[in-house]
C-alpha cells in the first residue's frame, strides 16, 4: 500500500491532501501539533479538522509533531519511509511574523530543512511538494505598470497580461519577515532537488481557500471576510482603495494538482498556483459577491496604511502548469468557491 506523510494535515491544503489521497487507497500519515491556535489564538484552532480526517479517514495515522523537532522528525521519516511526501506546515502570516520572528524562521526555514534533510537519509527518491508563497516576490510585483479600473488596479504590462510566471524575480525587494523565511525553504528545497537529485517541487500559493479554511483576520482572505459577513462583524480594509487583487484557488484544485505532480514528477520544479486572472478579485468585488449570495452587506472600515510588503495586484500565470500536466485544470469558480465557505459557515452555525 502506497504511503503519504502530510505535514500541517490539520490546516487547508493538508486536509484536502489527506482526503484526496484516501479516495486513492493512500495510507495517510498526518503531521500536526495545532500550531495554528499557537499562533492566532482559538479562532485559529484546527482540532475539528484533525477530528474530522481521524473519523472520515479509515487509514489516517496522525502523530502529534513540531517540524522544528529535527531528531523526531528524522526517526518518523526513517519508521514509515513514505512514498511522497506533501509539507503544509508554516506559520503563514507575513504580519504575525514580525512579533515572533524566531518562531517564525524556525518553523518555516529550520522546520523545511528538517523535512528536506530526513527525506534525503530516508526516501529520497519519494516525491516532496512544498506549498510556498507569492510572498517569495516580495513586494517587486508593485514596481509593474498599473491601472486603476472603478472596482479593481490590473496590470498595465503587457508581459503580464495573464498574471506573474516563475521567472520573475524574487530579488531586491521587501517581503516581511515571513517572505524572507518562506525564500529561505523554497531556496532551500529547490537546492535539494537538484544537488541531490529528488523530484522536490515548490508551490508558490495565491490565495488558498475553501470551506475548509480557519480563516483568521492576519491569514485567510476569503474564509475571514465570509465569517465578518455573517456574522455581521467589521472587516478592515488596508489601503490601496480596496481596489487590491488576489487570485484565489480552491484547497481541492491544489490538492489535485499535488497529486498531478506525485503522479510524475520532476526535479527542483516550481510552479506559481493561484486562481489565475479568471479567479481573481478585489477586495471590493469580494464584498459584492458575498454581498449576492448572502444579501448581507459587508460592515468594513477604511484604514490608509497598507500592510507592509502587501501587493496591490497579483495573480499568478498558470501557463507553465497547464503546459507540464495538461491533465489538471482549474475547476472550481470563484463564485463556486465563495458559494462553499458560506454554506460551509452556516453550518456550523446551525449545528
Amino acid at each position: 500500500m502506497n504511503s503519504i506523510l502530510v505535514t500541517g494535515s490539520s490546516g487547508l491544503i493538508g486536509s484536502e491532501v489527506c482526503m484526496h489521497f484516501a479516495t486513492r487507497g493512500w495510507k495517510i500519515h498526518g503531521v500536526d501539533n495545532n500550531q495554528r491556535a499557537v499562533f492566532f489564538g482559538p479562532s485559529g484552532d484546527t482540532r475539528w479538522n484533525q477530528q474530522r480526517l481521524t473519523q472520515a479517514i479509515d487509514k489516517f495515522e496522525h502523530h502529534e509533531l513540531d517540524i522544528r523537532d529535527r531528531q523526531h522528525v528524522l526517526e518518523l521519516l526513517k519508521k514509515i519511509k513514505p512514498d511522497a511526501i506533501v509539507h503544509t506546515a508554516a506559520q503563514p502570516s507575513h504580519d504575525r511574523a514580525a512579533a515572533i520572528p524566531f518562531d517564525d524562521f524556525d518553523t518555516n526555514a529550520v522546520g523545511t530543512l528538517n523535512l528536506l534533510e530526513a527525506v534525503r537519509q530516508a526516501c529520497p527518491e519519494s516525491p516532496f511538494v512544498h506549498m510556498s508563497t507569492n510572498k517569495v516576490y516580495g513586494d517587486r510585483p508593485n514596481t509593474i505598470a498599473l491601472k486603476e479600473l472603478e472596482t479593481r488596479w490590473d496590470f498595465d504590462d503587457a508581459d503580464y497580461e495573464q498574471g506573474i510566471p516563475e521567472t520573475f524575480s524574487i530579488d531586491q525587494s521587501k517581503h516581511s519577515l515571513f517572505g524572507a523565511s518562506k525564500v529561505a525553504a523554497d531556496v532551500m528545497v529547490q537546492e535539494y532537488g537538484r544537488y541531490f537529485d529528488i523530484p522536490t517541487c515548490c508551490l508558490r500559493g495565491g490565495c488558498l481557500t475553501g470551506p475548509n479554511h480557519s480563516g483568521v483576520e492576519l491569514h485567510g482572505f476569503l474564509s475571514y471576510l465570509v465569517k465578518c459577513n455573517l456574522e455581521g462583524r467589521q472587516y478592515n480594509v488596508f489601503g490601496y482603495k480596496g481596489k487590491q487583487v488576489r487570485d484565489n484557488i480552491h484547497s481541492e484544485d491544489v490538492a489535485r494538482f499535488i497529486a498531478a505532480f506525485i503522479d510524475s514528477p520532476r526535479v527542483a520544479e516550481v510552479y506559481n498556483i493561484g486562481g489565475g486572472k479568471a479567479n481573481s478579485c478585489s477586495i471590493l468585488e469580494a464584498f459584492e459577491i458575498t454581498r449576492s449570495i448572502t444579501g448581507r452587506e459587508m460592515n468594513h472600515t477604511y484604514v490608509d496604511e497598507n500592510r507592509i510588503g502587501d501587493h496591490i495586484c497579483y495573480y499568478s500565470d498558470l501557463s507553465k502548469m497547464r503546459a507540464n500536466y495538461p491533465g489538471w485544470d482549474i475547476r472550481i469558480s470563484l463564485e463556486d468557491t465563495i458559494r462553499q465557505i458560506i454554506e460551509a459557515n452556516l453550518a456550523i452555525t446551525d449545528s
